[in-house]
């Protein structure tokens, strides 16, 4: 399982070196044609993550409640998200997949709840969600680049 992890760590460091030195307003705007904003794109994916990984593996997810409610599939940006929010997204964009790593070391994901996704992709268990994990965040990738050469 190490090299799904591998990926994620360095799919995650691309994402943070491309949005480097864009203004708060800048990855919060929602251009023309699109449904949600850089900042909004990155706080989905630390909550699809834990909710994959997790959640479905009846553990607790390191995430609140309310960032869950306002950041899962189906959501909008609601408002802007905050400079403190925002740095606060990008350091559980970076420190979740770690956790995730030494978890998974440690044996934590026992059980598992099948998923379908909404692509039509069953995940069975733990190794099956970091892999569709992986696909989920290089739609992601390709929407931040979009928006990005928007704002």
């Amino acid at each position: 399982m190490n090299i799904p992890l591998t990926h994620l760590g360095k799919a995650r460091a691309l994402f943070l070196k491309i949005i480097e030195g864009l203004t708060l307003e800048q990855v919060n705007a929602i251009p023309k044609g699109h449904r949600n904003s850089i900042a909004w794109n990155l706080a989905h994916l630390v909550v699809t993550q834990q909710l994959l990984c997790y959640k479905l593996s009846g553990l607790p997810c390191a995430v609140p409640e309310d960032m869950i409610q306002g950041f899962q599939k189906g959501t909008v940006p609601s408002k802007a998200i905050s400079q403190q929010n925002f740095e606060a997204i990008k350091s559980l964009f970076v420190d979740l997949p770690l956790a995730l790593k030494k978890d998974l070391e440690a044996g934590v994901f026992k059980n598992y709840t099948p998923y379908t996704t909404s692509v039509g992709i069953v995940l069975s268990n733990i190794e099956e969600a970091l892999s569709f994990n992986a696909f989920h965040e290089g739609i992601h990738l390709g929407v931040v680049l979009s928006i990005k050469k928007l704002v």
